[in-house]
């Protein structure tokens, strides 16, 4: 009975044995051999995990999306081990990786540092590439630098807030970002190598914005940057597209050391299916980023501790001494104005959209000139906002996202944008409330230049595919403040050919409020 009790009492009986508690109540005293009769709502089977660390392991389930380019012919999602896979993939990796004046290189992991205690095996894969005899070797090459390889923005969002200080999640659930000294790009510091294959190729000299750089500076400052990014315990690594046309497709490697670029690059570039990542196979063009290290001051050709440098017989870029993010973008654009024109494609500074009728409209314009706003039209199909190439095949978006400026953005005024900003957007230099996250958009505290970064696919009526017709109409955003141009002007074909070719346009006096103000436009109707 004294047991029947208990175990309605949930395995607890109150007795009076004369042990009295505190004010005369009984003491409670535990019957643990009557627990086994007493019934739970949760009656499911008992976790098999012995340790944290092993429970904490059951709470992901393995992804079935690929992590390794497959080199070949094979088919997509073919008959290969995991360990192959991986094996493939780090070999492809440390290539990029690898030292031009040393034999070797650091050994190459796949996966988190953080997360070996979780059972991860580790592959490493070392550098086999030169002479030993003509190289010594360096105390680096004892190391592992760990690859986080097209990490989801899920897990970018935990490397940056666990990392990188002055990451933090906004009210809507973007992550604001810093980007350090430099909040926008930095042209003056950008050079392009002079060689056989670019000298007769590009425009050099007086008022050109190509300031040239010879091949072996390009070298000491690529090895610079590699090295420090062998230096890190971890790099992070993208394999993406530029270009929806499919026929005119170019594949893009981005080595970085921050989350926070990996995330911008993820949503600023298009994005790989499983099938198209297992044949991504050999990068056509590759980024090296090491923003977080200056170049030597005292290199040929370098004039301040920041230097970008592009060589596009080597289909390589190297970044030194910035962390904006706005670097990369705007590299891979330039990669596109040389590669296009190659293939009788107008590469295209301009926003794009289409009517329900497939009439499609591009806006040409310097940045802030509104292209993103007006491309983004809820009554019309967004192609893109800002690079498109003009084909044989009609118009394609280079991106697979959307680069808008945020200052004095409102919900009234631009909802599609202001919608965007949720989980997975990077938010960048922007101010946020330190209670309640919620971003003050008007505040220039840290620059006016503050920027959204987000996948095309969070603006609903995006096109996707980014591709369209030829243009019906082309509008040229000249943000002309001195009256060159009426308010409005309706071209004709000439006009706006010559208005084309000769780039006229005018300094935007105060980016953020003039121009969609008093924004002068010139147009021409294609029928």
């Amino acid at each position: 009975m004294a047991q029947n009790k208990a175990a309605e009492n949930g395995g607890f009986s109150f007795t009076r044995t004369g042990s009295m508690g505190r004010q005369g109540l009984p003491k409670i005293q535990t019957h643990p051999e009557a627990t086994s009769e007493v019934c739970h709502d949760d009656s499911g089977t008992p976790v098999k995990a012995k340790t944290i660390d092993e429970l904490h392991s059951l709470q992901k389930k393995k992804s079935s999306q690929p992590t390794t380019p497959i080199n070949g012919k094979q088919g997509s999602f073919a008959a290969i081990s995991e360990e192959d896979r991986q094996k493939q993939q780090l070999q492809s990796i440390s290539a990029s990786l690898a030292s031009l004046t040393r034999e070797t290189g650091p050994k190459v992991v796949k996966g988190d540092p953080a997360r070996k205690s979780e059972g991860q095996k580790a592959t490493h894969v070392e550098h086999h590439l030169y002479d030993a005899s003509l190289f010594g070797v360096s105390d680096s090459a004892l190391k592992f630098t760990h690859i986080l390889y097209n990490l989801s923005p899920a897990e970018l969002y935990e490397q940056a807030i666990k990392y990188e200080k002055g990451s933090f999640i906004t009210a809507t659930g973007a992550l604001a970002t810093l980007s350090g000294a430099k909040t926008g790009r930095s042209p003056r510091d950008k050079r392009v190598v002079k060689d056989e294959e670019t000298e007769n190729e590009l425009w050099w000299g007086k008022g050109s914005p190509n300031i040239e750089m010879d091949e072996h500076t390009f070298l000491v400052n690529r090895e610079r940057a590699v090295d420090y990014l062998n230096s890190l315990d971890k790099v992070y690594v993208n394999d993406q597209f530029l270009n929806w046309d499919p026929e005119h497709r170019i594949k893009v490697r981005i080595v970085s050391a921050r989350a926070y670029h990996s995330l911008f690059m993820h949503n600023m570039c298009i994005r790989p299916t499983p099938e198209e990542l297992l044949e991504f196979g050999t990068p056509d063009f590759t980024i090296y980023n090491a923003g977080q290290f200056p170049c030597n001051r005292y290199t040929h050709y370098m004039t301040s501790s920041t230097s970008v440098d592009l060589n596009l017989s080597r289909r390589e870029m190297v970044i030194l001494g910035t962390q904006y993010a706005g670097e990369m973008k705007k590299g891979l654009f330039s990669v596109m104005h040389y590669l296009m024109p190659k293939r009788q494609i107008l590469s295209l500074h301009s926003g794009c959209n289409m009517g329900k009728d497939g009439d499609v409209a591009l806006f040409f314009g310097l940045s802030g000139t509104g292209k993103t706003t007006l491309s983004t039209d809820h009554n019309r199909y967004l192609i893109g906002d800002d690079e498109h190439c003009w084909s044989n095949n009609g118009v394609s978006n280079i991106e697979g996202g959307c680069y808008a400026k945020c200052i004095d953005l409102s919900k009234d005024k631009e909802p599609d944008i202001w919608n965007a900003i949720k989980f997975g957007t990077v938010v960048e230099n922007v101010v946020f409330d330190e209670h309640t996250r919620e971003v003050d958009y008007s505040e220039k505290s840290v620059t006016e230049n503050t920027r959204a970064a987000y996948p095309i696919e969070y603006i609903p009526n995006a096109k996707i595919p980014c591709v369209g017709p030829h243009p019906k109409n082309v509008i040229l955003l000249a943000c002309d403040a001195f009256g060159v141009l009426p308010p409005v002007s309706k071209l004709s074909l000439a006009q706006t050919m010559y208005h084309f070719i000769s780039g006229y346009t005018a300094l935007v006096l105060n980016q953020s409020s003039f121009c969609l103000k008093y924004l002068p436009v010139a147009c021409i109707a294609y029928y």
